[in-house]
């Protein structure tokens, strides 16, 4: 082998994937996922036109604001007429982890363009990000693959609206799906992905925290979503009070 072969040749065998390869990686990273996101979709759907939305207003909300927690809020606090006002602010409550959410998500998306990043991540969700930030930690990079995580999205987002829209054309026919126990899905999918985000006891002590207050405050405040706000404080908290501190100067 030649001094040029030998030279070119380590370049090659470690060519970085192109944009279409990291696109296709990420739709098939998040096949298992969005197959758990179908019967919750169903569920949510049902719901809703049982609620008095139309077939066609679910997949509209869904598509919009694609956070499944606060559309199931939405939905439950349905009325007719309906109190916004209420809806609105539950909503907000219950999306308030996106903001601790994406300021986790930030330093790894530093080498993205404003304008670029802000557009991907309307499609963030739970899921999406624990995938991103996984894929990064496992290959030992500080920054997140956008188009692995546009791929994981859009089979996620295009997923969701689709069957929403279908349980709400099928929630008349099939009634109340959650007696098949179909809600567990997502449950299923929320331990599959702690799970490939375990880093250790020490590590998770703000999961078990937040887990812990959320819980006792659903006990005492059932009304609402203030365990879901409650949750997140608690967890930001316990980060701030447990993290090592950097050595000085």
């Amino acid at each position: 082998m030649s001094v040029v072969q030998q030279a070119v040749s380590p370049a090659s065998d470690h060519a970085s994937p192109t944009t279409s390869q990291e696109l296709r990686r990420g739709v098939r990273a998040s096949v298992p996922v969005l197959l758990g996101f179908i019967p919750f979709a169903l569920v949510l759907g049902a719901q809703a036109v049982q609620k008095g939305l139309g077939v066609l207003e679910v997949p509209l909300m869904t598509g919009l604001n694609f956070a499944g927690g606060s559309e199931f809020t939405a939905v439950r606090l349905w009325t007719s007429p309906p109190h916004l006002l209420l809806i609105a602010a539950m909503s907000l409550l219950v999306n308030s982890r996106h903001l601790l959410m994406s300021a986790a998500l930030a330093p790894y998306l530093r080498h993205v363009p404003r304008r670029r990043a802000l557009a991907a991540l309307f499609f963030m969700c739970d899921e999406s990000w624990a995938m991103a930030l996984s894929d990064a930690q496992r290959r030992g990079d500080s920054r997140v693959s956008l188009a692995y995580y546009l791929g994981v999205s859009a089979g996620l987002y295009l997923t969701w609206v689709l069957f929403t829209g279908i349980g709400a054309a099928l929630g008349p026919v099939i009634g109340d799906v959650e007696k098949y126990g179909f809600d567990m899905a997502f449950t299923a999918v929320f331990l599959v992905l702690l799970r490939g985000m375990w880093r250790g006891w020490r590590a998770s002590r703000p999961w078990l925290v937040s887990l812990l207050v959320a819980a006792l405050t659903y006990r005492l405040m059932p009304q609402g979503a203030w365990y879901v706000a409650a949750g997140a404080v608690a967890g930001l908290a316990c980060a701030a009070l447990t993290a090592p501190k950097e050595p000085r100067a």
